[in-house]
Protein backbone atom coordinates (compact mmCIF):
# COMPACT_ATOMS: atom_id res chain seq x y z
CA UNK A 1 0.00 0.00 0.00
CA UNK A 2 1.44 3.36 -1.00
CA UNK A 3 2.18 5.86 1.74
CA UNK A 4 -0.37 8.64 1.84
CA UNK A 5 0.99 11.87 0.39
CA UNK A 6 0.86 15.07 2.39
CA UNK A 7 -1.39 16.81 -0.15
CA UNK A 8 -3.94 13.98 -0.24
CA UNK A 9 -3.91 13.78 3.55
CA UNK A 10 -4.62 17.51 3.89
CA UNK A 11 -7.37 17.29 1.27
CA UNK A 12 -9.02 14.47 3.17
CA UNK A 13 -8.85 16.36 6.46
CA UNK A 14 -10.57 19.39 4.87
CA UNK A 15 -13.30 17.24 3.31
CA UNK A 16 -16.82 17.86 4.69
CA UNK A 17 -17.37 14.11 4.67
CA UNK A 18 -14.44 13.59 7.03
CA UNK A 19 -15.75 16.25 9.42
CA UNK A 20 -19.16 14.59 9.35
CA UNK A 21 -17.43 11.31 10.24
CA UNK A 22 -15.77 12.91 13.27
CA UNK A 23 -18.96 14.60 14.51
CA UNK A 24 -21.16 11.54 14.06
CA UNK A 25 -18.47 9.50 15.80
CA UNK A 26 -19.03 11.87 18.73
CA UNK A 27 -22.78 11.19 18.56
CA UNK A 28 -22.10 7.46 18.52
CA UNK A 29 -19.73 7.56 21.49
CA UNK A 30 -21.76 9.88 23.71
CA UNK A 31 -24.27 7.32 25.07
CA UNK A 32 -21.87 4.35 25.18
CA UNK A 33 -20.17 4.98 28.52
CA UNK A 34 -23.47 5.88 30.16
CA UNK A 35 -24.29 2.17 30.22
CA UNK A 36 -20.65 1.08 30.66
CA UNK A 37 -17.79 2.72 32.53
CA UNK A 38 -19.78 5.75 33.74
CA UNK A 39 -22.61 3.56 34.98
CA UNK A 40 -19.96 1.38 36.63
CA UNK A 41 -18.57 4.43 38.44
CA UNK A 42 -22.11 5.41 39.52
CA UNK A 43 -22.71 1.91 40.92
CA UNK A 44 -19.32 1.81 42.68
CA UNK A 45 -19.96 5.28 44.13
CA UNK A 46 -23.31 3.95 45.40
CA UNK A 47 -21.49 1.12 47.24
CA UNK A 48 -22.96 -1.75 45.25
CA UNK A 49 -21.27 -5.16 45.50
CA UNK A 50 -18.57 -5.88 42.89
CA UNK A 51 -20.49 -8.94 41.66
CA UNK A 52 -23.61 -6.84 41.08
CA UNK A 53 -21.53 -4.26 39.23
CA UNK A 54 -20.19 -7.02 36.99
CA UNK A 55 -23.71 -8.27 36.21
CA UNK A 56 -24.76 -4.76 35.14
CA UNK A 57 -22.35 -5.17 32.21
CA UNK A 58 -24.99 -7.41 30.61
CA UNK A 59 -26.97 -4.29 29.66
CA UNK A 60 -24.38 -3.95 26.90
CA UNK A 61 -25.74 -7.05 25.12
CA UNK A 62 -27.52 -4.95 22.44
CA UNK A 63 -24.08 -4.03 21.10
CA UNK A 64 -23.49 -7.76 20.55
CA UNK A 65 -26.96 -8.55 19.20
CA UNK A 66 -27.48 -5.48 16.99
CA UNK A 67 -26.95 -7.52 13.83
CA UNK A 68 -30.36 -9.12 14.50
CA UNK A 69 -32.24 -5.94 13.58
CA UNK A 70 -29.65 -4.38 11.25
CA UNK A 71 -31.42 -5.86 8.17
CA UNK A 72 -34.56 -3.91 9.10
CA UNK A 73 -32.60 -0.67 8.93
CA UNK A 74 -31.15 -1.75 5.58
CA UNK A 75 -34.51 -2.76 4.14
CA UNK A 76 -36.83 0.04 5.29
CA UNK A 77 -36.39 3.73 4.60
CA UNK A 78 -37.26 6.48 7.12
CA UNK A 79 -39.69 9.19 5.96
CA UNK A 80 -37.05 11.93 5.68
CA UNK A 81 -33.33 12.71 5.21
CA UNK A 82 -32.43 9.67 3.16
CA UNK A 83 -31.63 6.04 3.86
CA UNK A 84 -29.08 6.58 6.66
CA UNK A 85 -29.43 10.10 8.04
CA UNK A 86 -33.16 9.68 8.66
CA UNK A 87 -32.62 6.74 11.02
CA UNK A 88 -29.73 8.53 12.72
CA UNK A 89 -32.02 11.48 13.50
CA UNK A 90 -34.74 9.21 14.94
CA UNK A 91 -32.33 7.45 17.29
CA UNK A 92 -30.65 10.66 18.43
CA UNK A 93 -34.01 12.08 19.54
CA UNK A 94 -34.99 8.84 21.31
CA UNK A 95 -31.63 8.67 23.08
CA UNK A 96 -31.96 12.22 24.37
CA UNK A 97 -35.22 11.31 26.10
CA UNK A 98 -34.06 7.91 27.40
CA UNK A 99 -30.80 9.25 28.86
CA UNK A 100 -32.64 12.02 30.70
CA UNK A 101 -35.06 9.50 32.24
CA UNK A 102 -32.21 7.14 33.18
CA UNK A 103 -30.56 9.90 35.20
CA UNK A 104 -33.68 10.17 37.38
CA UNK A 105 -33.41 6.58 38.68
CA UNK A 106 -31.62 5.27 41.80
CA UNK A 107 -29.12 2.37 42.06
CA UNK A 108 -29.90 1.82 45.75
CA UNK A 109 -33.70 2.12 45.69
CA UNK A 110 -34.51 0.63 42.27
CA UNK A 111 -31.53 -1.17 40.71
CA UNK A 112 -33.84 -3.21 38.45
CA UNK A 113 -35.43 -0.07 37.03
CA UNK A 114 -32.01 1.45 36.45
CA UNK A 115 -30.89 -1.73 34.70
CA UNK A 116 -33.97 -1.69 32.46
CA UNK A 117 -33.44 1.95 31.51
CA UNK A 118 -29.76 1.28 30.85
CA UNK A 119 -30.79 -1.59 28.57
CA UNK A 120 -33.11 0.73 26.63
CA UNK A 121 -30.35 3.33 26.23
CA UNK A 122 -27.89 0.64 25.10
CA UNK A 123 -30.42 -0.70 22.55
CA UNK A 124 -31.03 2.75 21.09
CA UNK A 125 -27.29 3.46 21.08
CA UNK A 126 -26.52 0.19 19.29
CA UNK A 127 -29.17 1.01 16.68
CA UNK A 128 -27.67 4.45 16.16
CA UNK A 129 -24.27 2.77 15.71
CA UNK A 130 -25.68 0.54 12.96
CA UNK A 131 -26.80 3.44 10.80
CA UNK A 132 -23.79 5.68 11.57
CA UNK A 133 -21.43 2.84 10.60
CA UNK A 134 -23.44 2.21 7.43
CA UNK A 135 -23.42 5.92 6.64
CA UNK A 136 -19.62 6.04 7.02
CA UNK A 137 -19.16 3.01 4.75
CA UNK A 138 -21.44 4.61 2.11
CA UNK A 139 -19.96 8.10 2.46
CA UNK A 140 -16.17 7.67 2.61
CA UNK A 141 -14.17 6.76 -0.52
CA UNK A 142 -12.00 3.66 -0.25
CA UNK A 143 -8.70 5.53 -0.36
CA UNK A 144 -9.63 7.41 2.84
CA UNK A 145 -10.75 4.32 4.78
CA UNK A 146 -7.91 4.21 7.32
CA UNK A 147 -8.12 7.95 7.95
CA UNK A 148 -11.90 7.68 8.36
CA UNK A 149 -11.38 4.91 10.91
CA UNK A 150 -9.12 7.21 12.92
CA UNK A 151 -11.49 10.18 12.49
CA UNK A 152 -14.49 8.17 13.67
CA UNK A 153 -12.55 6.80 16.63
CA UNK A 154 -11.36 10.32 17.46
CA UNK A 155 -14.92 11.65 17.61
CA UNK A 156 -16.10 8.58 19.48
CA UNK A 157 -13.38 8.82 22.11
CA UNK A 158 -13.91 12.54 22.56
CA UNK A 159 -17.51 11.81 23.45
CA UNK A 160 -16.41 8.89 25.61
CA UNK A 161 -14.08 11.22 27.49
CA UNK A 162 -16.94 13.58 28.17
CA UNK A 163 -19.39 10.87 29.19
CA UNK A 164 -16.75 8.88 31.05
CA UNK A 165 -14.65 11.57 32.70
CA UNK A 166 -16.18 15.03 32.66
CA UNK A 167 -19.59 13.64 33.61
CA UNK A 168 -18.04 11.71 36.52
CA UNK A 169 -16.40 14.93 37.68
CA UNK A 170 -19.71 16.80 37.39
CA UNK A 171 -21.44 14.00 39.30
CA UNK A 172 -18.88 14.30 42.09
CA UNK A 173 -19.98 17.89 42.71
CA UNK A 174 -23.61 18.12 41.56
CA UNK A 175 -24.90 14.53 41.54
CA UNK A 176 -25.62 11.90 38.92
CA UNK A 177 -29.06 13.24 37.97
CA UNK A 178 -27.62 16.54 36.75
CA UNK A 179 -24.73 14.76 35.01
CA UNK A 180 -27.01 12.52 32.95
CA UNK A 181 -29.27 15.48 32.22
CA UNK A 182 -26.35 17.34 30.63
CA UNK A 183 -25.63 14.39 28.35
CA UNK A 184 -29.30 14.23 27.37
CA UNK A 185 -29.17 17.87 26.23
CA UNK A 186 -25.95 17.24 24.27
CA UNK A 187 -27.53 14.20 22.64
CA UNK A 188 -30.42 16.34 21.45
CA UNK A 189 -27.95 18.84 19.98
CA UNK A 190 -26.30 16.16 17.82
CA UNK A 191 -29.39 16.22 15.61
CA UNK A 192 -28.03 19.43 14.05
CA UNK A 193 -24.96 17.48 12.93
CA UNK A 194 -27.19 14.96 11.17
CA UNK A 195 -29.14 17.70 9.41
CA UNK A 196 -25.86 19.31 8.22
CA UNK A 197 -24.08 16.13 7.11
CA UNK A 198 -23.93 15.43 3.35
CA UNK A 199 -25.84 12.68 1.61
CA UNK A 200 -23.62 9.90 0.18
CA UNK A 201 -23.03 10.03 -3.56
CA UNK A 202 -23.83 6.30 -3.79
CA UNK A 203 -26.25 5.54 -0.92
CA UNK A 204 -26.77 1.94 -2.04
CA UNK A 205 -29.84 -0.01 -3.06
CA UNK A 206 -32.20 -1.20 -0.32
CA UNK A 207 -32.75 -4.97 -0.60
CA UNK A 208 -36.07 -5.66 -2.37
CA UNK A 209 -37.21 -8.08 0.34
CA UNK A 210 -36.56 -8.52 4.04
CA UNK A 211 -35.48 -12.11 3.37
CA UNK A 212 -32.70 -10.91 1.08
CA UNK A 213 -31.67 -8.30 3.64
CA UNK A 214 -31.35 -11.03 6.27
CA UNK A 215 -29.76 -13.89 4.33
CA UNK A 216 -27.59 -12.48 1.56
CA UNK A 217 -25.08 -10.45 3.68
CA UNK A 218 -24.02 -13.55 5.66
CA UNK A 219 -23.97 -15.78 2.57
CA UNK A 220 -21.87 -13.26 0.67
CA UNK A 221 -19.34 -13.05 3.50
CA UNK A 222 -19.11 -16.80 4.09
CA UNK A 223 -18.38 -17.39 0.40
CA UNK A 224 -15.06 -15.57 0.85
CA UNK A 225 -11.92 -17.74 1.37
CA UNK A 226 -10.94 -18.07 5.02
CA UNK A 227 -14.19 -16.49 6.24
CA UNK A 228 -14.41 -18.53 9.45
CA UNK A 229 -10.84 -17.71 10.41
CA UNK A 230 -11.51 -14.01 9.85
CA UNK A 231 -14.61 -14.20 12.03
CA UNK A 232 -12.60 -15.81 14.82
CA UNK A 233 -9.95 -13.11 14.46
CA UNK A 234 -12.62 -10.41 14.79
CA UNK A 235 -13.69 -12.06 18.03
CA UNK A 236 -10.20 -12.49 19.49
CA UNK A 237 -8.13 -9.52 18.32
CA UNK A 238 -9.27 -7.10 21.06
CA UNK A 239 -10.19 -9.83 23.58
CA UNK A 240 -7.36 -9.19 26.05
CA UNK A 241 -7.74 -5.43 25.81
CA UNK A 242 -11.48 -5.70 26.51
CA UNK A 243 -10.87 -8.10 29.41
CA UNK A 244 -8.29 -5.83 31.07
CA UNK A 245 -10.45 -2.68 30.81
CA UNK A 246 -13.78 -4.32 31.66
CA UNK A 247 -13.55 -3.26 35.32
CA UNK A 248 -11.26 -0.25 34.95
CA UNK A 249 -13.43 2.14 37.00
CA UNK A 250 -14.08 -0.45 39.71
CA UNK A 251 -10.36 -1.30 39.89
CA UNK A 252 -9.37 2.33 40.35
CA UNK A 253 -12.09 3.09 42.93
CA UNK A 254 -12.55 -0.16 44.86
CA UNK A 255 -9.22 -1.85 44.15
CA UNK A 256 -6.76 1.07 44.37
CA UNK A 257 -8.77 3.58 46.41
CA UNK A 258 -8.67 6.54 44.01
CA UNK A 259 -11.36 9.21 44.38
CA UNK A 260 -13.96 10.11 41.74
CA UNK A 261 -12.05 13.30 40.96
CA UNK A 262 -8.77 11.39 40.52
CA UNK A 263 -10.51 8.79 38.37
CA UNK A 264 -12.08 11.51 36.24
CA UNK A 265 -8.96 13.57 35.51
CA UNK A 266 -5.97 11.24 35.89
CA UNK A 267 -7.88 8.21 34.64
CA UNK A 268 -10.72 9.00 32.24
CA UNK A 269 -9.46 12.24 30.66
CA UNK A 270 -5.97 10.82 30.35
CA UNK A 271 -7.39 7.57 28.99
CA UNK A 272 -9.30 9.35 26.25
CA UNK A 273 -6.47 11.68 25.25
CA UNK A 274 -4.09 8.71 25.04
CA UNK A 275 -6.61 6.75 22.98
CA UNK A 276 -7.19 9.65 20.59
CA UNK A 277 -3.44 10.07 20.07
CA UNK A 278 -3.21 6.33 19.54
CA UNK A 279 -6.02 6.25 16.96
CA UNK A 280 -4.49 9.15 15.01
CA UNK A 281 -1.05 7.52 15.08
CA UNK A 282 -2.51 4.11 14.30
CA UNK A 283 -4.52 5.43 11.35
CA UNK A 284 -1.44 7.15 9.90
CA UNK A 285 0.78 4.09 10.39
CA UNK A 286 -1.89 1.84 8.90
CA UNK A 287 -1.86 3.94 5.72
CA UNK A 288 1.93 3.53 5.53
CA UNK A 289 2.40 -0.03 6.80
CA UNK A 290 -0.68 -1.78 5.49
CA UNK A 291 -3.08 -4.14 7.21
CA UNK A 292 -1.05 -7.12 8.43
CA UNK A 293 1.97 -5.26 9.77
CA UNK A 294 -0.26 -2.76 11.60
CA UNK A 295 -2.53 -5.38 13.13
CA UNK A 296 0.40 -7.51 14.28
CA UNK A 297 2.44 -4.65 15.76
CA UNK A 298 -0.53 -3.09 17.53
CA UNK A 299 -1.80 -6.48 18.71
CA UNK A 300 1.50 -7.26 20.42
CA UNK A 301 1.55 -3.79 22.02
CA UNK A 302 -2.03 -4.21 23.27
CA UNK A 303 -1.12 -7.45 24.99
CA UNK A 304 2.12 -6.21 26.54
CA UNK A 305 0.69 -3.01 27.98
CA UNK A 306 -1.96 -4.90 29.99
CA UNK A 307 0.87 -5.72 32.39
CA UNK A 308 1.06 -2.03 33.34
CA UNK A 309 -2.07 -2.51 35.44
CA UNK A 310 -0.52 -5.52 37.14
CA UNK A 311 2.44 -3.28 38.02
CA UNK A 312 0.06 -0.68 39.45
CA UNK A 313 -1.72 -3.27 41.56
CA UNK A 314 1.54 -4.61 42.96
CA UNK A 315 2.95 -1.13 43.62
CA UNK A 316 -0.16 0.10 45.43
CA UNK A 317 -1.96 3.42 45.18
CA UNK A 318 0.28 5.77 43.22
CA UNK A 319 -1.26 8.52 41.10
CA UNK A 320 1.72 9.01 38.75
CA UNK A 321 1.88 5.29 38.02
CA UNK A 322 -1.87 5.27 37.39
CA UNK A 323 -1.35 8.00 34.76
CA UNK A 324 1.52 6.10 33.12
CA UNK A 325 -0.32 2.76 33.09
CA UNK A 326 -3.50 4.31 31.68
CA UNK A 327 -1.59 6.33 29.06
CA UNK A 328 0.54 3.47 27.75
CA UNK A 329 -2.25 0.90 27.66
CA UNK A 330 -4.72 3.20 25.91
CA UNK A 331 -2.16 4.53 23.45
CA UNK A 332 -1.60 0.96 22.28
CA UNK A 333 -5.33 0.23 22.42
CA UNK A 334 -6.10 3.30 20.29
CA UNK A 335 -3.57 2.25 17.66
CA UNK A 336 -5.12 -1.20 17.58
CA UNK A 337 -8.61 0.29 17.35
CA UNK A 338 -7.83 2.37 14.25
CA UNK A 339 -6.35 -0.64 12.46
CA UNK A 340 -9.20 -2.88 13.63
CA UNK A 341 -11.93 -0.55 12.30
CA UNK A 342 -10.18 -0.37 8.93
CA UNK A 343 -9.87 -4.19 9.01
CA UNK A 344 -13.63 -4.53 9.55
CA UNK A 345 -14.44 -2.08 6.75
CA UNK A 346 -12.14 -3.94 4.36
CA UNK A 347 -14.21 -7.11 4.80
CA UNK A 348 -17.50 -5.50 3.75
CA UNK A 349 -18.71 -5.76 0.16
CA UNK A 350 -20.62 -2.80 -1.33
CA UNK A 351 -24.05 -4.40 -1.71
CA UNK A 352 -24.35 -5.49 1.93
CA UNK A 353 -21.89 -3.26 3.78
CA UNK A 354 -24.36 -2.05 6.42
CA UNK A 355 -25.50 -5.43 7.71
CA UNK A 356 -22.06 -6.99 7.28
CA UNK A 357 -20.42 -4.24 9.31
CA UNK A 358 -23.10 -4.65 11.99
CA UNK A 359 -22.40 -8.39 12.11
CA UNK A 360 -18.65 -7.90 12.39
CA UNK A 361 -18.77 -5.09 14.95
CA UNK A 362 -21.32 -7.00 17.03
CA UNK A 363 -19.04 -10.02 17.03
CA UNK A 364 -16.16 -7.81 18.13
CA UNK A 365 -18.29 -6.57 21.05
CA UNK A 366 -18.83 -10.08 22.47
CA UNK A 367 -15.69 -10.11 24.67
CA UNK A 368 -16.38 -6.63 26.05
CA UNK A 369 -19.88 -7.56 27.19
CA UNK A 370 -19.70 -11.22 28.19
CA UNK A 371 -16.24 -11.12 29.78
CA UNK A 372 -17.23 -8.02 31.75
CA UNK A 373 -20.25 -9.84 33.14
CA UNK A 374 -18.04 -12.47 34.82
CA UNK A 375 -15.02 -10.26 35.49
CA UNK A 376 -16.37 -9.21 38.88
CA UNK A 377 -16.65 -12.84 39.96
CA UNK A 378 -13.09 -13.52 38.72
CA UNK A 379 -11.69 -10.61 40.76
CA UNK A 380 -13.70 -11.71 43.79
CA UNK A 381 -12.18 -15.21 43.52
CA UNK A 382 -8.54 -14.58 42.57
CA UNK A 383 -7.84 -10.88 43.16
CA UNK A 384 -6.79 -8.07 40.85
CA UNK A 385 -3.20 -9.25 40.18
CA UNK A 386 -4.26 -12.65 38.83
CA UNK A 387 -7.09 -10.97 36.93
CA UNK A 388 -4.61 -8.89 34.90
CA UNK A 389 -2.37 -11.91 34.33
CA UNK A 390 -5.41 -13.73 32.92
CA UNK A 391 -6.22 -10.71 30.72
CA UNK A 392 -2.66 -10.71 29.33
CA UNK A 393 -2.79 -14.44 28.56
CA UNK A 394 -6.19 -14.04 26.88
CA UNK A 395 -4.65 -11.62 24.36
CA UNK A 396 -2.13 -14.17 23.04
CA UNK A 397 -4.54 -16.38 20.98
CA UNK A 398 -5.62 -13.37 18.91
CA UNK A 399 -2.04 -12.50 17.98
CA UNK A 400 -1.25 -16.15 17.19
CA UNK A 401 -4.34 -16.44 14.98
CA UNK A 402 -3.39 -13.25 13.15
CA UNK A 403 0.01 -14.76 12.27
CA UNK A 404 -1.65 -17.98 11.13
CA UNK A 405 -4.15 -16.02 8.98
CA UNK A 406 -1.41 -13.99 7.32
CA UNK A 407 -2.13 -15.26 3.76
CA UNK A 408 -5.78 -14.27 4.04
CA UNK A 409 -4.87 -10.87 5.52
CA UNK A 410 -2.45 -10.33 2.64
CA UNK A 411 -5.30 -11.13 0.25
CA UNK A 412 -7.44 -8.43 1.85
CA UNK A 413 -4.47 -6.06 1.57
CA UNK A 414 -4.19 -6.85 -2.12
CA UNK A 415 -7.87 -6.09 -2.63
CA UNK A 416 -7.41 -2.76 -0.81
CA UNK A 417 -4.30 -1.98 -2.86
CA UNK A 418 -6.27 -2.57 -6.07
CA UNK A 419 -8.96 -0.21 -4.79
CA UNK A 420 -6.38 2.45 -3.90
CA UNK A 421 -4.88 2.15 -7.38
CA UNK A 422 -8.16 3.06 -9.09
CA UNK A 423 -8.32 6.63 -10.46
Amino acid sequence: MKPAGKASLLRALRDRRMLATVLLGFSSGLPFNLTGATLQAWLADSKLDIRTIGLFSLVGLPYVLKFLWAPLLDRYLPPLLGRRRGWILVYQLCLAVAIGVMGLSSPQKAPFVLGLLALIVASLSASQDIVIDAYRVDLIPAEQRALAAAASAFGYRTAAMFAGAVIVLIAASTGWRAAYGIVAVLMAMTTFVTLWSPEPEHPGRPPPTLLEAVIEPAKDFLRQPGAWGLLLLVLLYKFGDAFALSLYSAFMIKGMGFSLAELSIAGKVNMTISTMIGTALGGWLYMRWGMFRSLLTFGVLQAATILMFLWLDLAGKHLALMVVATSVDNLAGGMGLAAFIAFLMAQCTPNYSATQYALLSALAAVPRVLIASIAGAVVHSVGWAHFFVAAFLSAIPGVALLVWMRPRIRHLEGRERATFAKP
